[in-house]
């Protein structure tokens, strides 16, 4: 007797186990991982970046053009409290030129010394 072919089951995580057990696994605390722990692990990191998205996209301008940009994931990292944890990762979008200016300017200041401590604070409160 061959077998029926089922219908696909819905998945219950979007998100890979195996990626998620080694990164997990890449944790030098983490010895072993209960198959329970990484199903609920990945549940809770799908959600929450279903909810970062939906939340920057309500509070972004990108609704505007109907589409989720960079800018407003950004932007929800610097400004809304829950989320400013992800600032140092999702940081505000320069481009690359500007980028290389401000290392070139930190390079020049590093090896003059710190006599401009106050003008590199000013530029900080203007970028964050």
């Amino acid at each position: 007797p061959e077998m029926a072919a089922r219908p696909a089951e819905p998945r219950l995580v979007s998100l890979p186990l195996s990626r998620i057990r080694v990164i997990m696994k890449s944790s030098p605390e983490v010895s072993s991982i209960n198959q329970d722990a990484l199903f609920l692990t990945a549940k809770a990191t799908e959600l929450f970046v279903q909810y970062l998205a939906s939340y920057s996209y309500k509070h972004g301008r990108g609704k505007e053009k109907n589409a989720l940009t960079y800018t407003d994931l950004s932007h929800t990292a610097e400004e809304c409290e829950t989320f400013q944890f992800l600032a140092d990762i999702l940081p505000k979008k320069i481009l690359a030129s500007k980028y290389l200016k401000m290392l070139e300017k930190e390079k020049r200041d590093g090896e003059v010394g710190d006599d401009n401590e106050e003008e590199e604070e000013d530029e900080d409160k203007a970028v964050g």
